[in-house]
């Protein structure tokens, strides 16, 4: 068994030697995304396993080991992660955790304290915690993020993200229930056994294989009859975790809804971006600004490719980053980006724009970054397209589902009388 080491601050530390015999888990969130990420881990030796539980308890053993003023994602985060190693599946003495840590004003910067102190309170403070960061706030001989490895993470999260939008424009309108999500499931075995050769990651065989797989979806057989078109937007957990949001988009699949999730790229550009407006705004190191605009270059570049793809073969693309920030010039400041800040605003601007004006806006009760950039822009947006049919959804352990889902319905009943409308007048024509 692996020696136990500390840092000065007295900090657990993740060893070389814990590499080899440790079990990493991982929270969930966005299913598709982080499956193939997870792939990039095993490729560098890593024993890895993502969280996919679920249920009521999740929440009470968070509320039972982090004082619940603390904000909904950690308390499932933290939750998810004592619940497992308490469920005997696992060797505790030979687990990990791993957490990411934004370093930004969010409280999610401070997660991972709560999830050690978490720990300590469960007798578990033997339990080592991973901070997967790029900020260099933490450590550890046992794990590093290189360059080649970050490169292969965007990689995974490119596919990822155009697996989610290619799946979420088909599936609503298979003639041949399931297909969609079987051609995910193909294309993401194939992705993970050109993985671990190696292979996938080079520029140009990414282009490739993104117009293959987009060719793919194509070639589904769809019946597009008209249908309502929400997207979803709001705090990164609850907006893709479907254990943070009650199976949101499960939800909207039912009441035959056409879903948009804009994809984590664009965020990963968003925290990249924050980076340069920080210099631009407050001054700062000209070499770190060249060094960080390389990262944004390389990670614009992934995008395009996901857009060229995409819009060859028909379907509506991502949105492009730099659109979407314009989008909010005059409405809502660079400076403002805590949490998810002004991308929150823009990406309900972009939705609409693109035909998906049904938005629902994701919240853990009590997110001050969520209530200004989404909430308490609602009015502004709608003053400038009013085409915007906008409901914030608060979650949080004592919010009853129920509830959450009435209020969606309302809003969906908008939608569905504007849908009408819109048809009622094309047919006039």
């Amino acid at each position: 068994m692996a020696k136990l080491e500390y840092d000065k601050t007295g900090r657990l530390l993740f060893t070389k030697e814990m590499k080899e015999e440790y079990t990493i888990l991982l929270p969930m969130m966005a299913s598709i995304q982080f499956r193939l990420m997870r792939n990039v881990f095993d490729m560098y030796g890593y024993k890895t396993e993502l969280l996919e539980t679920s249920g009521p308890e999740i929440a009470q053993v968070g509320l039972k080991y982090v004082h619940n003023d603390t904000c909904y994602p950690a308390l499932l985060v933290i939750g998810q992660f004592i619940h497992a190693l308490q469920s005997g599946k696992y060797d505790v003495h030979k687990t990990a955790l791993m957490i990411t840590q934004t370093g930004g004003g969010c409280r999610a910067s401070n997660y991972i304290h709560l999830l050690r102190k978490g720990l300590k309170k469960a007798g578990l403070e033997f339990v080592p915690v991973i901070s997967l960061n790029l900020s260099g706030l933490e450590k550890n001989s046992g794990f590093s993020l290189s360059l080649p490895m970050i490169r292969r993470l965007v990689g995974a999260l490119v596919y990822g993200d155009t697996l989610m939008c290619l799946s979420n424009q088909t599936k609503p309108y298979e003639v041949n229930k399931g297909e969609s999500m079987a051609l995910v499931k193909s294309w993401s075995d194939r992705l993970t056994e050109m993985f671990k050769n190696g292979k996938g990651f080079a520029a140009k065989e990414q282009e490739a294989i993104l117009d293959k797989i987009s060719k793919d979806f194509s070639e589904l057989k769809l019946n597009r009859v008209p249908k309502i078109k929400v997207g979803v937007v709001g705090e990164i957990y609850v907006k893709y975790a479907p254990l943070g949001n009650n199976n949101l988009e499960q939800f909207l699949a039912e009441q035959d809804c056409e879903v948009c999730v804009p994809g984590i790229m664009g965020f990963a550009l968003f925290k990249v971006d924050n980076r340069l407006e920080d210099i631009k705004l407050y001054g700062g190191n000209k070499i770190k600004y060249k060094v960080i605009k390389i990262l944004y270059d390389y990670l614009e570049k992934m995008e395009s490719m996901m857009i060229k793809c995409t819009a060859k073969y028909g379907f509506t693309p991502p949105g492009k980053y730099s659109h979407t920030k314009e989008l909010v010039k005059g409405v809502i400041g660079y400076g403002s980006k805590m949490g998810e800040g002004w991308l929150l605003t823009a990406e309900m601007l972009e939705l609409t724009e693109t035909g998906y004006p049904n938005i629902v806006c994701t919240q853990p009760f009590g997110c001050l970054p969520n209530h200004i950039c989404g909430k308490g822009m609602i009015r502004k947006i709608k003053s400038i397209d009013d085409r915007a049919n906008i409901v914030a959804i608060d979650y949080d352990p004592g919010a009853p589902r129920v509830n959450q889902e009435n209020r969606i319905k309302l809003m969906l009943a908008v939608a569905k009388e504007n849908l009408e409308n819109e048809l009622s007048k094309n047919s006039e024509f």
